[in-house]
């Protein structure tokens, strides 16, 4: 367990908060680009504690703006896009993406003074179907050249989750490989062939579901944590399966395309006790299957909820507990995650949990982010912060989905995938 202070530590995120002063360090999802259309209307958004517009121009281009109008504090999220800018609606102030303010129609000369105003304004930058922003003091770091947001449109799924309850429990979530024994498993023996899953001829659901107890090791890396999990198979295999910890609050993890490429789980802080999870599905291999993102997308209602939630008990139904789910809450993954993390409260009480020898990569990324924070307060750039092309080149992050004999040394394994990455880039 960590101590009260510890966890507020973590899970505050606010300006000026130790954790929101780190998270402000990175670039950070803020809006898929459907939710922006160009011509479109602005759209109000919170994201870190913060009040703020997202709008593109005339131009098309992203603009992230604080939400009340420097003059008198009239909500811009109804103002209009035009002439280079967004105009409030009270009295026609003018602002373009980077916070000046072009115009002051109602003063002589449109506003002698109006160049002294700097509207609160972040820098955004548009990537495979999701708008980012940098809220961090001084110049922005680069965008991290992840591989999943270089994936042609047809090779990747984006899309994203409304969690009612802090970022730090749901991304914690993603690095527990014990829950997906428990919480993610069929009952029924699946006979689909898992996509991508090395060396195999049977669904990843069997592999998980045989070896409840799998060997987790881990190694720190120059981003987070790498995390080995292997679960025993008959036939003297072994099932490994290679994930991560990326700081400051992404995973990495073979998902439904498993060794073709990985699912990202980014987790946003909307405030202390809310947050969205954008989720990047790619492949490297071939285009995603078109019924897989139509499963994905129907467990979501317009405004990005899930059908199944709290209020309706997930839809839980206990006579499939007998025989087809683990958990009652249907085959969609994001359904057993939301009620999972959810239920541990909107912030969880760290100080009552006891963790135990499998929650080894929780209680290392934890240590990584609290070291952030002290780089951050002594003055230092935290790590994993890009500023040179020559750093922004990530082919050890190899995420592995494979059936391999139980003699391979399974870090030569990987290392081995990463030569090939290497060799390709």
């Amino acid at each position: 367990m960590i101590t009260k202070e510890e966890n507020q530590l973590l899970t505050q995120v606010g300006p000026g908060t130790p954790a929101g002063e780190l998270l402000r360090r990175y670039w950070q999802p803020v809006a898929l680009s459907e939710e922006m259309p160009f011509g479109g209307a602005p759209l109000a958004v919170t994201i870190l504690g913060e009040n703020l517009v997202l709008f593109r121009d005339d131009k098309g281009r992203a603009g992230l703006l604080g939400l009340r109008c420097s003059h008198r504090g009239t909500d811009l999220s109804y103002g209009r896009v035009e002439d280079g800018g967004l105009r409030c609606l009270y009295h026609g102030w003018l602002y373009d993406i980077k916070g000046r303010c072009l115009e002051q129609p109602g003063e002589p000369g449109g506003g002698e003074h109006r160049d002294s105003i700097r509207h609160p304004a972040y820098p955004c930058e548009e990537k495979a179907g999701v708008i980012f922003t940098y809220m961090g003091p001084g110049k922005a770091p680069l965008l991290p050249n992840y591989e999943f947001l270089g994936a042609p449109p047809d090779h990747r799924l984006v899309a994203k989750i409304f969690h009612e309850c802090n970022y730090l429990q749901a991304n914690e979530g993603n690095i527990d490989p014990i829950h997906l024994s428990y919480l993610h498993r069929f009952l029924e023996n699946r006979e689909e062939r898992y996509r991508g899953v090395r060396g195999a001829e049977e669904s990843h659901y069997n592999l998980v579901g045989r070896d409840l107890a799998p060997s987790i090791e881990l190694e720190l890396t120059d981003f987070g944590v790498r995390i080995y999990t292997a679960r025993k198979q008959p036939g003297d295999k072994v099932y490994l399966r290679v994930s991560y910890f990326i700081l400051p609050n992404l995973s990495a993890f073979p998902g439904q395309t498993g060794g073709e490429g990985y699912t990202v789980n980014w987790h946003v802080p909307i405030d202390d006790t809310h947050h969205w999870k954008y989720m990047f599905v790619f492949s490297r291999e071939a285009p995603l299957d078109k019924t897989l993102i139509q499963r994905e997308r129907s467990e979501l209602t317009p405004d990005f909820k899930l059908a199944r939630n709290s209020s309706n008990r997930f839809l839980q139904d206990r006579e499939s507990m007998k025989t087809k789910t683990y958990s009652g809450m249907g085959h969609g993954f994001q359904a057993h995650d939301v009620f999972a993390t959810s239920s541990q409260g909107a912030i969880q009480d760290r100080t009552q949990e006891h963790v135990v020898s499998s929650d080894k990569a929780i209680v290392a990324a934890r240590k990584l982010m609290k070291k952030a924070i002290r780089d951050i307060q002594e003055g230092r750039e935290p790590p994993h912060v890009i500023r040179t092309p020559s750093q922004n080149r990530f082919p050890h992050l190899q995420v592995v989905s494979d059936l391999i004999p139980s003699a391979t040394d399974f870090r030569e394994h990987t290392k081995s995938l990463e030569a090939e990455a290497r060799a390709r880039s």
